[in-house]
């Protein structure tokens, strides 16, 4: 809470009290005026990263692509982005083969698919310039193509709804587990290292969101100052609205490269995640991967749709009830942490 949302939003507030306040932006606070002008933004920074904090949920949603978007709209979007990752996904693989060209180690059907690869007038274009930059880069478009979600049917009409929802189906995909049923309770069984290490990846994601949409109220209410004729320094009022824009995609943009650590935050719960949770719901962990996404799967249900007739293979995977009493009770998580990991 601290310093994904209250230290951003004095940073916003310091910005809206000296450029577009008027008492502040003549200086009066450093007078007569100064502990009044200090309670004030205090009172402003909490506020404003209170509020800030409890509309997270649609505040990423909105970024996501998810809320207040014209459904044409995020159509078009959601095609443009899984154009985007094909394009990345061929570029890597014809890379790749033209790198085994070079070492003689194709074989006839690789041969054909970097010919294919060469005839396409996009990717061709690509690959001579991707060749010329070398490994370096290879490794660069690879974060990238997996900044998305590996089922294109996830694919979402923003950079940070990909970035965020390929994490979000991290647990379904490898295992069937749906950490989004069930973060709450993965997030109550995991070790606290591991908790406290999903938290803090968040937290810096957080920070630039809060930056963000801060900087969106700050230029609200300089666009209000100006109409009014309030703005004491109207030029000043101006350059910081127009500044603020560009900080605004930046920081969008930082947010996005800021969930590789959440990512990997996530990822790391839910591999590390499986064991202590299946002993806290009083399941044994299958010896075999097939089974243990049938008994994820079945449980995921469970839990998200309620009981059903056909659920009951579930008693397939229940412990003896004396092995569970033994099992160590899972650490509860602090105050204030354990959020869901994506909005």
């Amino acid at each position: 809470m601290l310093v994904g949302w209250v230290l951003p939003s004095l940073i916003n507030v310091l910005i809206l009290g000296f450029v577009v306040v008027p008492e502040l932006s003549r200086f009066d606070a450093l007078g007569a005026q100064a502990a009044r002008s200090v309670i004030f933004g205090l009172l402003a920074t909490a506020v404003l990263g209170l509020v800030l904090a409890a509309l997270q949920t649609p505040l990423y949603r909105i970024l996501e692509g998810y809320l207040g978007w014209p459904k044409w709209l995020a159509r078009v979007r959601r095609r443009r982005h899984l154009a985007r990752k094909h394009l990345l996904r061929n570029r890597l693989d014809a890379a790749s083969l033209a790198g085994r060209e070079r070492a003689g180690h194709l074989t006839e059907d690789e041969r054909a698919a970097l010919n294919a690869f060469r005839a396409h007038p996009v990717i061709s274009r690509h690959l001579a310039r991707d060749l010329r930059r070398g490994p370096v880069w290879f490794a660069v478009l690879d974060e990238r193509l997996h900044r998305y979600p590996l089922d294109d049917g996830q694919v979402a009409p923003t950079r940070l709804g990909n970035a965020i929802r390929r994490f979000e189906e991290y647990g379904y995909d490898r295992y069937r587990l749906d950490s989004q049923v069930l973060w709450h309770e993965l997030n109550a069984a995991v070790p606290e290292p591991v908790r406290k290490q999903t938290d803090e990846a968040r937290m810096s994601v957080d920070f630039f969101i809060c930056l963000l949409y801060g900087h969106l109220v700050v230029a609200g209410a300089a666009a209000v100052d100006l109409a009014v004729g309030a703005a004491v320094r109207p030029w000043l009022v101006t350059a910081t609205m127009i500044g603020l824009l560009p900080l605004m995609v930046i920081w969008y943009r930082l947010a996005v490269v800021a969930t590789d650590e959440w990512a990997g935050a996530v990822r790391a719960m839910v591999n590390l995640g499986r064991q202590p949770l299946a002993a806290a719901l009083a399941l044994t962990l299958p010896r075999t991967l097939d089974e243990e996404r049938a008994m994820w799967r079945l449980l995921g249900e469970l839990v998200s749709s309620g009981f059903r007739p056909g659920l009951s293979a579930l008693d397939a995977y229940r412990a003896d009830p004396g092995d569970a009493e033994d099992a160590p009770a899972p650490t509860p998580p602090a105050a204030g942490e354990g959020g869901q990991p994506g909005a």
